[in-house]
């Protein structure tokens, strides 16, 4: 059985390949969540006036991975203190977010976060709320860093290695 999840971890190129690493995850998407015009484009999105996030739409076997786990590698991924900006990018487009479309996903997002937030000082700047819309971003955007392995990206190679040799839990 598969299941969806919408995480927006600042650059959707990093956040995108991260994801793609991990065991059990058998399709990505990158696009733009929650925000308020309709078919955004990514010029558009990047003036920070329609308020979409970056975001990456993760397709996980629950067979072979849990939500929980990909929660806690979410959490690996970004600065969760970090209000609109992760790494050298900068808006409200680069916010962190867990947007879900099944509401009895809600108590174990909230369960990792709480744990999360429990081992950190600082107040988290993660927004956890139900996905309101998504649309994909253009065909360039998707797989970039499989396509451009040069390319940009604000995430460390050693976390997608770190990503790749983690060994999967299921939520059971």
């Amino acid at each position: 059985m598969t299941k969806e999840i919408y995480f927006a971890g600042g650059c959707f190129w990093g956040t995108e390949h991260f994801f793609k690493q991990i065991e059990g995850v058998v399709a990505t998407e990158v696009g733009f969540a929650n925000g308020h015009t309709t078919n955004p484009t990514y010029k558009e999105v990047y003036t920070d006036t329609t308020g979409f996030a970056e975001t990456v739409r993760v397709v996980y076997d629950t067979e072979r991975v849990g939500l929980r786990f990909l929660l806690r590698m979410f959490f690996k991924a970004i600065d969760p203190t970090s209000l609109n900006k992760q790494g050298h990018d900068e808006g409200t487009r680069y916010r962190t977010g867990i947007y879900y479309t099944d509401a009895s996903d809600l108590p174990v997002i909230e369960q990792v976060y709480q744990a999360e937030q429990a081992a950190c000082r600082q107040p988290f700047a993660v927004e956890k709320q139900p996905l309101e819309n998504f649309f994909t971003a253009e065909e360039y955007h998707q797989d970039y860093l499989d396509k451009n392995p040069d390319g940009y990206c604000h995430l460390p190679l050693s976390l997608f290695r770190f990503a790749k040799e983690a060994k999967p839990e299921r939520d059971d």
